[in-house]
């Protein structure tokens, strides 16, 4: 048997970041089946189906602990949550969902009534988005839950979006707004302190209820996707917002070989996102949870400035910058107009 090599001592993953672990782990694999179109590297993998056409497919795994909480996270609310995370990878090539798979490894404290309302709200989601359930499996756990959901879909040559493409001057744009999946995690994460302490306090979520769905039931943005279809439109470069602007800029940077400029005062951040900063503390700003929060499930795309006036007037999309050349930093233009580099948030885990 062929030994494996490790160097002397011990890295810790947090020192390495993400980025640079799948790079270690799997920068030297190379392809070997004419039908791979994409392997590592993407929001999907894509194979060339035998009729010609492109099929998409991603994972994504929640680990109870790590990506939920079941102190305040319903059941339903998880299954639909976990199979819209996976939808929101095939959005971001740009392409349609087709079949998901849904594996789940349970500990002994959940019931079969328990498995019900996860499966429940899994098929909510598979059928507000026309996507079937077509397999997975169970099995055991001993602590907690891991929720796995492949999601299959498919694309055109012609119009499936990567995260290279972005080129020289091209608009930068985003969808929805941000930060507000991390300001519900703020208000929920303060309840769950406070009746920690006290048991007998009832939690006081009125008037967060933007916020909170959010945090505990996005949706991938299908819509955003035939809406730049309706208007004839392919974006030059795609990813999904999963864990802050900040890092969704920096995958397309490196993936495109580019710089970018984003404006601070362009940034969609709704008026519940900025409540909640400012009751959480003077020095939290809406813009840091935006650049940083995670889990909004928005996409960012660039698009060729042709397309300008077919995209200036969608409510839903927001230009909010532009790519410049290759060799230039990501960076944050302030209404100050000085210019601040943009980092992702610190690699803490496996779940980043």
């Amino acid at each position: 048997m062929e030994q494996l090599e490790y160097q002397e001592g011990r890295t810790e993953i947090s020192h390495m970041g993400k980025v640079a672990l799948i790079d270690r782990l799997t920068g030297d694999m190379e392809s070997r089946n004419a039908s791979t179109v994409q392997g590592i590297g993407d929001d999907c993998a894509v194979m060339r189906a035998a009729d010609g056409r492109l099929t998409l497919v991603n994972t994504q795994t929640l680990v109870e602990g790590v990506n939920f909480d079941m102190m305040y996270t319903p059941l339903k609310h998880l299954g639909y949550k976990a199979v819209a995370v996976a939808l929101s990878n095939i959005a971001a090539m740009n392409g349609t969902p087709r079949q998901v798979l849904v594996s789940v490894a349970v500990s002994n404290r959940y019931s079969v009534e328990a498995m019900d309302e996860l499966y429940a709200g899994v098929r909510l989601c598979c059928d507000r988005y026309d996507v079937d359930l077509v397999g997975g499996e169970t099995g055991t756990s001993r602590a907690g839950m891991v929720l796995t959901v492949t999601a299959v879909g498919e694309a055109d040559d012609d119009t499936v979006t990567y995260r290279r493409g972005a080129a020289l001057h091209d608009l930068v744009c985003c969808s929805g707004d941000l930060g507000s999946a991390y300001a519900g995690l703020l208000i929920l994460e303060r309840e769950k302190v406070t009746y920690q302490a006290n048991p007998k306090f009832q939690p006081d979520l009125d008037g967060y209820d933007y916020v909170l769905e959010r945090f505990l039931k996005p949706e991938p943005r299908m819509d955003i996707v035939k809406l730049l279809r309706s208007k004839g439109v392919v974006p030059t470069s795609m990813t999904d917002i999963s864990k802050g602007l900040a890092d969704s800029v920096l995958h397309l940077c490196r993936a495109s070989r580019c710089g970018c400029e984003v404006y601070e005062e362009h940034l969609p951040i709704d008026y519940q996102t900025s409540r909640v900063c400012s009751e959480m503390s003077k020095n939290m700003l809406p813009v840091s949870c935006a650049l940083n929060g995670g889990e909004d499930y928005e996409l960012l795309f660039t698009v060729s400035q042709k397309d300008y006036d077919k995209i200036k007037n969608l409510q839903e999309i927001h230009i909010i910058g532009h790519v410049t050349e290759q060799g230039m930093p990501a960076v944050m233009v302030t209404p100050q107009n000085t210019t601040i580099t943009l980092r992702a948030q610190a690699f803490q885990g496996l779940d980043e």
